[in-house]
């Protein structure tokens, strides 16, 4: 693909012209980029802001190479601080809001950020951490000064940033092979890796799998329920958009079913993207009818883990709206396998994304024939450049032009990719793989099970069966009945050797913020109580 290969090739460039400015050189300056609440932010604005506020960081004395970790909300002013950063050659960190003070410590020591961006709501967590931090210059918070204690380290206020640039249009001499941005991982199998993302991966992904698998387009109004400040929701709601000039709809807040709802009703978002646990949290709830309050909507799409078939079927039946289920990683950025409009078969990602390629490996590095396990490894360039100051497990996942995904998979003779769970999370039950995804398929398709993680625990015998934790619905509770029912369940729709023998009813399942369930924790917690 020609056209591809011209936006990988090494040359000056900064990501800040195609999204921002080439949105304001086609005449879109007066059209909104981005919409919260009552509140907008035209293109035409987002390119003044940018300006305003790299050249107030310039003044600070903070250029091209120095980093900005961002503890934002998706709020108006996440646009400004991330395009501003790029545009004046700062690297932006987008941090998950959703972490302890401990956490922060961590990744504001390892990113050694020399700004640190924080929305005024989220000033009491990471306050106590930054007396801990020694690569710190300047606070800069959005919102009161008051709501934040940074000792000895100078503090400003978004707008005396603001203040203290232009709003003469420029862009730091960049290059397209040149670190752009860090994001942490997610933390689903352990300690989160800061994960380097060149200039001219953000085009790539709008490119491939925006332009070739959604057809987004400058009428879409697009909402994610996936927030910026990871790769899933960084793609949806930002660069997706701007990249055909589209406008988004942001909240601040979490996306409950209620705000979920009062977005799709009062926006009329013609693209939704969310995770499978909200698709499954909103098909319990009465309100998802056709549309699911809006009349425009033409796509919705899941990520995150892979999509349960049932929650899919159910919500086409009631919504009308097929769910394109794919999967894509911190380290590519987006999504390289997907589902596509007349070509979806639920219970698989779908097949590579065009610009991409897959192979599917055994245990030996030999590739998988048809409907054989193995772990899945991917091709494309908008791959991370490597983790940061963790070179063992860049050179475990990056492997040339291939990464190392984690993830096993098989290929059907159609093929459609199918996940079978993270490399970690398998386990063999009587010498034949497990994928604990697919015993967690089975256990929410019955009618009282609203989330499942499985994992494999040592029977009497010390050998490795399927235990289950689930979230039951509303109107059921947990008895004997009830788990008898489960197991017969599974064996009908996965396999007789695949059922739970042990089942653990819980109010809730450990998840990162990006709804990925943690099943290292309760591999951890097993294994501490069988002790």
């Amino acid at each position: 693909m020609e056209h591809l290969a011209a936006i990988t090739e090494r040359r000056p460039y900064n990501a800040v012209r195609d999204f921002v400015d080439a949105n304001v050189d086609a005449g879109r300056s007066g059209k909104p980029a981005f919409k919260e609440g009552s509140r907008s932010l035209t293109y035409g604005e987002l390119q003044k802001e940018s300006c305003r506020f790299a050249s107030g960081l310039a003044a600070l004395g903070f250029g091209q190479e120095s980093r900005m970790a961002m503890l934002a909300l998706d709020t108006l002013a996440f646009p400004v601080v991330f395009w501003g950063a790029i545009r004046g050659g700062v690297v932006p960190i987008p941090l998950n809001t959703l972490l302890t003070t401990e956490q922060y410590v961590y990744m504001l020591e390892d990113s050694r950020a020399a700004v640190l961006f924080v929305s005024e709501a989220l000033a009491k967590v990471v306050g106590p951490a930054l007396a801990r931090v020694s690569s710190l210059k300047a606070v800069v918070i959005a919102g009161n000064k008051d709501a934040i204690s940074t000792g000895n380290i100078p503090l400003y206020s978004l707008d005396e940033i603001l203040a203290k640039g232009n709003a003469d249009v420029f862009a730091a001499p960049t290059l397209s092979d040149e670190v752009a941005f860090w994001l942490y991982s997610s933390g689903s199998t352990g300690e989160p890796k800061g994960t380097k993302h060149v200039h001219s991966s953000l085009l790539y992904t709008a490119k491939t799998y925006a332009a070739q698998i959604l057809g987004v387009r400058e009428d879409d109004v697009v909402y994610s329920a996936a927030k910026l400040f990871f790769a899933y929701g960084l793609g949806n709601a930002m660069t997706f958009p701007m990249s055909v000039g589209a406008s988004t709809v942001l909240l601040s807040g979490r996306p409950t079913p209620d705000s979920v709802f009062e977005i799709l009703e009062q926006e009329q978002p013609s693209i939704f993207f969310g995770v499978p646990t909200l698709y499954a949290a909103l098909l319990a709830d009465k309100r998802t009818t056709k549309g699911a309050g809006s009349r425009r909507l033409r796509l919705c799409v899941s990520a995150g883990e892979a999509l349960p078939p049932h929650v899919g079927e159910n919500w086409k039946k009631q919504v009308g709206v097929d769910i394109l289920d794919g999967i894509g990683s911190t380290e590519m950025l987006h999504i390289f396998l997907s589902n596509r409009p007349g070509e979806i078969r639920y219970g698989t990602s779908g097949k590579p994304v065009p610009g991409y390629d897959a192979k599917i490996l055994d245990e030996n590095g030999k590739e998988c024939g048809v409907d054989e396990i193995g772990e899945l490894i991917v091709r494309g360039a908008s791959s991370a450049e490597g983790y940061w100051n963790q070179r063992e497990k860049s050179r475990r996942t990056f492997a040339g032009e291939w990464t190392y995904t984690g993830d096993k998979y098989l290929c059907d003779a159609d093929g459609f990719l199918r996940c079978c769970g993270r490399t970690d999370d398998m386990f063999k039950v009587s010498g034949i793989w497990v994928s604990p995804f697919e015993v967690e398929s089975a256990l929410v398709s019955h009618e009282a099970v609203l989330e499942a993680a499985v994992i494999g625990h040592e029977d009497s015998d010390g050998l490795l069966k399927p235990k289950a934790y689930v979230v039951l619905k509303k109107d059921f509770t947990s008895n004997d009945e009830l788990f008898e029912s489960l197991k017969a369940h599974v064996k009908e729709k996965a396999g007789a050797w695949k059922y739970p023998r042990w089942i653990d009813v819980r109010s809730d399942l450990p998840k990162t913020a990006t709804g990925k369930i943690q099943r290292f924790k309760l591999r951890e917690e097993d294994a501490a109580t069988a002790r």
